[in-house]
C-alpha cells in the first residue's frame, strides 16, 4: 500500500533522472565569490544597499572606480570592497583584519593583481554587474591574464 500522506518519495525522486551538461554546470551562475586565506575564507557577494554605499563613499559609480582607469584601484579600496561584500556573512569584519588576511595572501604568493584578478572581478561577476555574454568574456580575459602573469 502506498504512503497517503506527506511527499517525502515524490521529493527524493526528484530531479534524480536529470543528468547537467558540463555547459549546463559552467553557466550555472555562482551565488558567491569567495577568497581564501590561511583557515579564512570569505563568502562575498555586493548587494544593491552595498553598491550604493561605497558609491555615496567615494562619490563614483563603482564599476568605474574598480575597472575604469588603466590601473588596478588602490588596495585599501580592493580591500573596503571586499569588507563590504562579506559584512553579511562575517559580522564585525575589522579593515585591520582584511589588511593581516592579505599580509598573510602576499606571503602564499598572491599579489595586488591577482587579488584584483581573483577576487574583485569575480565580487563583480556575482553581484551582477557584468551580463552572461559578458561574464563569460570577463572570465576568459582574467583566465589569458593569469596566464600571463
Amino acid at each position: 500500500m502506498s504512503q497517503l500522506f506527506g511527499m517525502d518519495e515524490e521529493l527524493e525522486n526528484e530531479g534524480k533522472n536529470k543528468v547537467e551538461t558540463i555547459e549546463e554546470i559552467k553557466t550555472r551562475k555562482r551565488p558567491f565569490a569567495y577568497w581564501k586565506v590561511g583557515d579564512n575564507e570569505l563568502k562575498l557577494k555586493l548587494t544593491t544597499a552595498q553598491v550604493c554605499k561605497l558609491e555615496e563613499k567615494y562619490r563614483t559609480n563603482l564599476l568605474s572606480l574598480l575597472t575604469g582607469g588603466s590601473d588596478i584601484p588602490p588596495l585599501g579600496i580592493m580591500l573596503t570592497v571586499i569588507q563590504m561584500a562579506a559584512i553579511p556573512w562575517s559580522h564585525g569584519l575589522k579593515l585591520k583584519h582584511l589588511q593581516s588576511m592579505f599580509d598573510q595572501y602576499v606571503e602564499e604568493g598572491g599579489t595586488q593583481i591577482t587579488l584584483f584578478a581573483d577576487v574583485i572581478m569575480d565580487i563583480l561577476i556575482v553581484s551582477g554587474f557584468f551580463t552572461e555574454n559578458q561574464r563569460e568574456e570577463v572570465q576568459e580575459k582574467l583566465e589569458d591574464a593569469k596566464i600571463n602573469l
